[in-house]
């Protein structure tokens, strides 16, 4: 299917096409555009890879601790790689969508492997590593090196969007091609690592989601969602769908010297490689069931004390809630050895083990309430 690419609007304003159109966004951004975050400090491939990736889904402010604490561990490509994945996810713990650590973990020993530990120079080799797409790969490439490659991450698309009056949805292949087309016709031969910069910061700050701030735009007098005040209307949203629900019961399992059972997760799939507190599945919550299970997974009696509020965390495909069930083990002799896939942890300890948002909220709710419980 071939895709038709609107032309630029003419004769509204200042700018009038894709020179104009970028070098109003270069002005903006050489007095309004943000040049210190961490990243763009010493703005090598490496560090530029790392921050893209933890910013896929996830905003610059909860971005920066998470990236100075992951450069401070691992400062470049061969200590990464080195590390082992549980090095990794503890580091990543909290940032969530977990595949992006082990995507960033499996890129970095494969760019040791098998390209003598430094990062492919051009755009198809990039999109061969794991976890990097084609804008991923096209940022790192413009913001590291000055590659004149175009972007067209989410701020991108809400920009050019609005500037363009693009109707339907971005994730749809046929408007996907459109506004690739129009980020590439933008795009600049020169000064492309400031452009790439430039675009991502008008839709992170000016071009905002909701209450985009369209007097401060430098496009404003040409942006054609902003000329029909049709501004909300742009991006088209996905259509509404149906998110399931599903349940499931977390036993918070404390042994004879207060610790709490941890078991890791498979490799893959949600939370994959976390540590988490043992999952029953089943929906019938019947105590003598849960007892019974816990024998045979972990081969000790337990008795259950408290049941607290369910929690509900949301993925991006489902809703999940959570029932924990407090309960203590009546073995006097912890029975369940340490091992791989099985820990006693101590939350009062500094946390050791990487651990999903939900799991470690009722940890340290456990830790607040440990003194009424013992």
């Amino acid at each position: 299917m071939s895709v038709t690419v609107a032309p630029l609007p003419t004769g509204a304003g200042d700018v009038d096409d894709s020179t104009n159109f970028s070098a109003a966004l270069l002005a903006w951004f050489d007095h309004h555009g943000r040049k210190d975050l961490p990243w763009q400090q010493d703005p090598t491939t490496y560090r530029v890879w790392v921050s893209e990736v933890m910013l896929q889904q996830t905003q610059v402010s909860t971005v920066i601790p998470y990236f100075q604490r992951f450069m401070t561990s691992f400062p470049d490509i061969s200590s990464l790689a080195a590390s082992s994945i549980d090095e990794v996810l503890l580091h990543w713990s909290g940032l969530g969508y977990y595949a992006r650590a082990r995507n960033l973990h499996k890129t970095a020993q494969s760019i040791q492997e098998n390209h003598h530990g430094k990062f492919p120079g051009t755009l198809p080799a990039l999109q061969a590593l794991p976890g990097i797409g084609r804008s991923t790969a096209a940022a790192i490439l413009a913001l590291s090196a000055n590659q004149c490659h175009a972007i067209l991450d989410g701020n991108v698309k809400r920009v050019l969007s609005r500037f363009h009056t693009i109707e339907g949805w971005p994730g749809t292949p046929v408007v996907a091609r459109q506004l690739w087309a129009l980020a590439e016709q933008h795009t600049p031969s020169r000064r492309v690592a400031d452009y790439t910069q430039a675009i991502m910061d008008l839709g992170a700050t000016i071009c905002t989601r909701s209450n985009p701030q369209c007097m401060k735009c430098p496009l404003t007098k040409t942006c054609q969602a902003c000329l029909q005040q049709r501004v909300n209307d742009y991006p088209s949203p996905r259509a509404r769908r149906n998110m399931p629900y599903k349940t499931t019961t977390m036993i918070i399992l404390l042994n004879q010297a207060g610790e709490v059972l941890l078991v890791k997760r498979p490799p893959t799939g949600i939370w994959g490689g976390l540590w988490s507190l043992p999952e029953y599945t089943q929906q019938d919550r019947d105590s003598k069931k849960i007892r019974a299970w816990c024998r045979s997974e972990f081969g000790c009696n337990i008795e259950i004390r408290e049941q607290w509020p369910a929690v509900r965390h949301s993925f991006t495909h489902f809703h999940l809630t959570i029932t924990p069930l407090v309960a203590h083990s009546l073995n006097r002799e912890i029975l369940i050895m340490e091992g791989a896939n099985h820990v006693w942890y101590n939350v009062e300890q500094f946390e050791t083990h990487a651990m999903a948002t939900p799991v470690r909220r009722l940890l340290e709710q456990l830790q607040l309430a440990k003194g009424e419980l013992t």
